[in-house]
């Protein structure tokens, strides 16, 4: 159970460092993208251990990395997503509205 809580606390981080490094960061909250990392870090971390991952001779990294890394890589997915959505999104909007 340490390792899930290593893994939701780099992943949280992770998720931080992405917003923190994100140009259009004010369209959405700081805690999007470490939300996203934290719950998919946490179940591919599940998944993982379910599948026998965390007691493998050579193997045991993999529930440690894997999982912080596709946060990670999740996190700056929604980054990207939702800043190019948004800020397209509030453009049209305000075009609307002064076009009014």
């Amino acid at each position: 159970m340490l390792s899930l809580t290593i893994v939701v606390l780099a992943a949280a981080a992770a998720g931080f460092v992405v917003w923190a490094n994100d140009k259009r960061h004010a369209k959405y909250g700081a805690g999007l993208p470490a939300g996203v990392a934290v719950g998919v870090a946490a179940v591919s971390w599940i998944v993982l251990m379910a599948a026998g991952f965390g007691y493998l001779p050579g193997l045991t990294w993999l529930p440690w990395v894997l999982p912080i890394v596709l946060g990670a890589g999740a996190a700056a997915g929604v980054a990207v997503y939702l800043g190019r959505t948004r800020s397209r999104r509030d453009a049209e909007r305000l075009t609307a509205i002064l076009r009014a």
